[in-house]
């Protein structure tokens, strides 16, 4: 008799998960997933590349409603079928509709949510998060019939908002409270490569900025932002894009232990043994999570738990950043601004809009900055996790792997193994073995 694995959540870690536990165990478990959207699983990194106009919703389509229903899973999709509560004791998923479903294992995979600004005017009609398809379309029908838009936050999201909306066509202001844009990501220099390349593309900039409300134009909709220096944007479109929250309120409300996450061990169990967590919801090891590579990366070790396969665990590894706006190429990964302990290894083309940051510790990577050319960027991050001595390649290590992986592999090459060998107590025989 198979058991009964509930998901709640149909993103993109709660599926993940799903399509490992398929390929590893196809007909252990019978499976029903719950989804607060009317989708199948789509690709929620990709959702920047639909607000420029790049591709389509059908093109970020992961499993679409037929794949569910070939592989023999029920999708409950939908505002009505929202998981409002869980009875621990019976086992049981309670949706918005009264639908309740009863598990064996339960998988919570309820992803984030927005942080939102506490401003006066936070509510207003035409502020809105960059969060989902749903997001998206309201952004697209603004650019319709609406000019200023203002976007609040200099990351990753923020950036890609910026620029998916001025493809639209809208007069765009990135609005930050640091001087440096992706100042989590890049050091100052490449920053200001990346801000010089968008703003080219016709996005301002406002920064440093602190956002002191946003007005109202009498109807209830944005019509300005105001700042704490007493100046004033227009505002048709207010988007914020300042980071999320782990989503723990369901499992605070079923008494699950949470601090700024749902904790999990490396298997991805709670407290509740028969309640595993995935993706941006979870905290593991006092760390949250917030891109995908990490997330695809916990779903294979919790599908290996719940299907009894080895005993393979998560271990969190550094996380390489890039920017999902097409042209702009940079890479960041590890500790990119050292401390005093720390050794830089700088190359700069500045014509080229080619920039790249290495910082050594002890000889070994430790982080990395690239802009423009970031080719490199992977063998970079391999050196990095692998804790590579780079002392035999140091003075090419700038320039790539075609440089200086020769030297390391000569240098290595040329490291005899030495064994001695005693006879009879008298003699020593030394010998190389290459």
């Amino acid at each position: 008799m198979k058991q009964r694995l509930v998901v709640i959540g149909n993103g993109m870690a709660g599926m993940k998960t799903v399509e490992e536990i398929l390929a590893a165990s196809p007909d252990q478990f019978e499976i029903t997933v719950f989804g607060a959207e009317p989708h199948g699983n789509y690709n929620r990194i990709m959702l920047s590349p639909v607000l420029s106009g790049e591709k389509t919703l059908d093109e970020i389509m992961i499993n679409d409603r037929q794949w569910y229903a070939d592989n023999g899973i029920t999708l409950l999709a939908g505002e009505d079928k929202f998981v409002v509560d869980i009875d621990r004791g019976k086992r049981c998923v309670i949706a918005r509709d009264g639908t309740q479903v009863h598990y064996d294992r339960l998988l919570i995979a309820t992803g984030s949510k927005p942080f939102i600004l506490p401003v006066p005017g936070n509510d207003l009609q035409g502020v809105i998060a960059f969060r989902d398809i749903a997001d998206v379309e309201t952004m697209l029908s603004y650019a319709k019939s609406r000019r200023h838009a203002v976007v609040l936050g200099g990351g990753l999201l923020g950036l890609e908002a910026a620029n998916g909306l001025v493809e639209q066509g809208m007069d765009v202001t990135v609005i930050h409270n640091n001087a440096i844009l992706l100042n989590r990501q890049l050091d100052n220099e490449a920053a200001k490569l990346l801000q010089a390349e968008l703003e080219a593309r016709g996005v301002t900039f406002k920064m440093p900025a602190q956002t002191e409300a946003l007005v109202d134009d009498g109807t209830g909709h944005v019509s300005a932002v105001r700042f704490a220096d007493g100046s004033e944007l227009p505002c048709d479109l207010f988007v914020m894009a300042i980071g999320v929250r782990p989503n723990i309120a369901l499992a605070e409300k079923v008494g699950l232990y949470c601090e700024k996450g749902i904790v999990v061990n490396d298997t991805l169990q709670t407290f509740d043994p028969s309640v595993y967590a995935v993706g941006e919801c979870v905290q593991h090891r006092n760390q949250t999570f917030g891109l995908v590579a990490p997330l695809f990366d916990q779903a294979k070790a919790c599908a290996n738990h719940l299907c009894g396969h080895g005993v393979a665990g998560y271990a969190t590894l550094p996380t390489a950043t890039k920017l999902k706006v097409t042209g702009i190429h940079l890479f960041s990964v590890g500790n990119f601004l050292g401390d005093a302990e720390c050794e830089f290894l700088l190359f700069r083309d500045l014509a080229a809009g080619n920039y790249k940051k290495l910082v050594l510790k002890n000889n070994r990577i430790i982080g990395a900055v690239l802009y423009g050319d970031t080719s490199e960027g992977a063998w970079y991050q391999e050196l990095l996790e692998q804790r590579v001595d780079i002392t035999p390649m140091r003075g090419l290590l700038i320039f790539g792997r075609a440089y200086a992986e020769p030297l390391l592999l000569n240098s290595e090459s040329n490291q005899a193994t030495v064994k001695s060998v005693v006879s009879d107590g008298k003699q020593t025989v030394t010998e190389n073995v290459a």
